[in-house]
């Protein structure tokens, strides 16, 4: 085995650099993950992960954890309504959708952030997650690297993996590719189902599309019962900015909806009136399609540090397990002759898979931001109920 009596560091402590660390070990690889976060408590943001049969699903599998997936996911969550700037329904699937069947090529599980973590920390060996170590730098130093964290610890391994996701501190050491802006932002809030009953009545559990003008507001309901929302459009880059707004102050934040979201039923208002603060604009960035870098014999990267996209087809998190999964199958079998083949192998497979996503995100990106976005996307989502 390539990496036998070979120290690895997984920098990164999100879906890929767990579920990467569970399969390495699973080989008897010598493995750590150096996580940011203080410790395992920590809160995890965003929104929930559904999973894909062919990509999430089955690094799951190889990890040896869909039994314990099938008690964590929430049955039902990926059931969906696709309203129109009034919330009218157009599309809803809560009756005809079967709350598990897996195996079936459409079915996509919905699982929350913090389970899914939880579930892969409790898979691992005890101590293999460093807490409170976030990367600052790194030197070559005989065969591998010597990484230098803010607590003030050193550490060295010989080979170092990159989960460090979208502003990677360790893709710099590899490529001078940075993302490109897709023209795209989301304000992301969160509001408890108490503060937003006419919503919470109409999500039951599931997920909220909703399309008007050119804007969207995206909305799933999380394990909680909280409402996690998404106001996505287009706008400069620099918009955050030039806005001028408090995104700590409530009011402002809704007299902003209203201005802009002219044509939309005030129902939507308590999600912008009651949410939780800060609101937090998100900037939507991807990979260019074509990056390329040589391969290091000691160094690679996997899920958002190689190649962020758009989560309009929800393919993000999906691309970045099945990294891990290739990434172990290739530094684990007997197919290359040395590091450096085994990870150039990879990264060619893995650049040309993550752009198809990439592209497929940004497709879908432009019709869900269309003047024809709710006919678009109900054609999407009847072709696929009826395939």
């Amino acid at each position: 085995m390539l990496i036998e009596n070979k120290s690895i560091a997984i920098v990164g402590g999100g879906p890929a650099g767990l579920t990467l660390a569970r399969l390495l070990q699973l080989k008897g690889a010598a493995v750590k993950v150096y996580e940011r976060d203080f410790d395992k408590h920590a809160r995890v943001q965003g929104s929930p992960l559904d999973m894909h049969e062919d990509s999430g699903l089955a690094a799951i599998r190889k990890a040896e954890l869909l039994d314990e997936f099938k008690k964590t996911f929430r049955p039902g969550a990926d059931r969906t309504l696709i309203v129109n700037e009034k919330a009218e329904i157009f599309f809803n699937d809560h009756e005809t959708k079967p709350e598990e069947d897996f195996g079936h090529e459409h079915f996509r599980p919905e699982i929350d952030r913090g389970p899914l973590r939880n579930m892969l920390l409790d898979s691992l060996q005890p101590e293999t997650v460093i807490w409170d170590s976030h990367f600052l730098t790194m030197e070559r130093q005989n065969e591998g690297w010597m990484l230098h964290f803010k607590n003030g610890t050193s550490a060295y391994s010989d080979l170092v993996i990159a989960a460090d996701g979208t502003n990677s501190k360790i893709r710099p050491y590899l490529t001078e590719i940075k993302p490109v802006y897709s023209g795209i932002i989301m304000v992301e809030g969160t509001v408890s189902k108490e503060n937003a009953p006419s919503i919470d009545a109409m999500v039951k559990g599931g997920k909220i599309m909703a399309f008007g003008n050119t804007q969207n507001i995206l909305l799933g309901q999380k394990g909680n019962g909280d409402l996690g929302f998404y106001a996505s459009f287009k706008a400069d880059e620099n918009w955050p900015v030039t806005s001028g707004l408090n995104f700590s102050d409530n009011t402002q934040i809704l007299n902003w909806f209203n201005t802009e979201y002219t044509e939309w039923s005030p129902v939507w208002e308590e999600l912008f009136k009651n949410a939780a603060t800060p609101f937090i604009p998100r900037l939507i960035y991807y990979m260019p399609l074509d990056q390329t870098w040589k391969a290091q014999p000691n160094l690679t990267l996997i899920g958002d540090a190689a190649h962020v996209m758009p989560p309009f087809a929800g393919e993000g998190a999906n691309m970045a397990m099945l990294d891990a999964l290739e990434l172990s199958e290739h530094l684990t079998g007997t197919h290359f002759s040395s590091l450096q083949e085994a990870i150039s192998d990879y990264e060619q497979i893995m650049r040309k898979r993550a752009a198809i996503a990439t592209q497929e995100s940004l497709e879908n990106g432009e019709r869900m931001h269309s003047e024809k976005s709710l006919a678009t996307m109900l054609d999407f989502f009847n072709g696929h109920l009826t395939s």
